[in-house]
């Protein structure tokens, strides 16, 4: 069923499509750094976010790159949980930067130590890159915290792409003793790559993220492989292995999003493996409507709310 969207974000939506309507009749080249450009402009519904007490900027080295970071502390006189914390944008877009305010209310609501990686994206460094990225902060995040006080818990957080990161290392680590993930917070996952569920069709126009655009995010992901479906099926944690051993998972869906149904599905399969798992929907929401802070603040302030009683709980 196709979602019904907030009066809130109509004129935003509007708004959105006399834009794409104008490109589209100024046969403007839909490239990744305009897809980039125009995902950072969402800033400007966002606002500032609260204030941190220490923020750090800061790298981890691998062999190969660095992988940017940076450090939320609220109270640096105490010894808090862990967040990592995987930005969205379709394996291709987001930064550290547009996501501040997000991981600034993050850590401040949470009360705990949140850290935003910057890990690389397509297609310059298409998949696996940022799960790899992923993976070596899960195992050398502690390297960036000399000096600061926390705690040995650890959660993982991020929305759509961010979100399939989590999820992709949670089943990538179900049976590596060695790593432990408490918690897992997914905030409108992307998490089935072979777009059969039928919120891919019901949701696909009109609601800023669009079926056309996936399709180009994923394109830029998987390169050759975009269209060799076992490839795809395996990418997908949907798909994946599901296990009792998984952490305690809070999931966020929107009513108005191409990803609502996978969501949906993903709660239902941690659900049957006897996962611990929080689900809530917000009806009359579209994909991204955390970086729409100014438009739906009753909506980002109740998503807050639904993460800090899943952590502190």
């Amino acid at each position: 069923m196709r979602g019904i969207v907030s009066e809130k974000l109509k004129p935003f939506l509007a708004q959105v499509a006399i834009a794409a309507e104008q490109a589209k009749q100024d046969g403007l080249l839909i490239t990744p750094q305009l897809t980039r450009d125009n995902l950072a402009k969402l800033s400007a519904f966002m606002g500032q976010g609260p204030q941190i007490e220490l923020i750090k900027d800061s790298s981890l080295i691998t062999p190969t790159h660095d992988i940017a970071t940076r450090i939320y502390h609220p109270y640096p006189d105490q010894s808090l949980p862990v967040i990592l914390h995987f930005h969205g944008g379709g394996h291709m877009c987001g930064s550290i930067e547009l996501y501040d305010p997000i991981s600034r209310e993050l850590a401040l609501q949470t009360q705990c130590i949140v850290i935003t990686i910057d890990y690389r994206l397509a297609p310059e460094f298409p998949y696996p890159c940022g799960i790899e990225d992923g993976q070596f902060a899960l195992e050398n995040y502690q390297q960036l915290l000399s000096g600061l006080n926390y705690s040995d818990q650890l959660l993982i957080a991020g929305d759509s792409a961010g979100a399939a990161i989590c999820s992709t290392l949670v089943m990538n680590n179900i049976d590596n003793g060695a790593l432990s993930i408490d918690k897992q917070i997914l905030i409108y996952p992307s998490v089935d790559y072979s777009l059969t569920c039928s919120s891919i069709t019901e949701n696909g126009h009109g609601f800023l993220l669009e079926t056309a655009k996936i399709n180009r995010y994923f394109d830029h992901y998987f390169q050759q492989f975009a269209n060799d479906k076992e490839f795809v099926l395996a990418a997908s944690p949907l798909h994946g292995k599901f296990s009792p051993n998984m952490p305690k998972t809070l999931v966020i869906t929107a009513g108005c999003d191409p990803l609502r149904d996978e969501g949906i599905a993903y709660v239902q399969a941690l659900r049957a493996a006897d996962v611990k798992v929080t689900h809530h929907q917000f009806d009359q929401m579209i994909h991204a409507y955390m970086l729409l802070n100014n438009l739906v603040e009753s909506e980002y302030a109740q998503t807050f709310k639904l993460i800090k009683k899943f952590v502190t709980n």
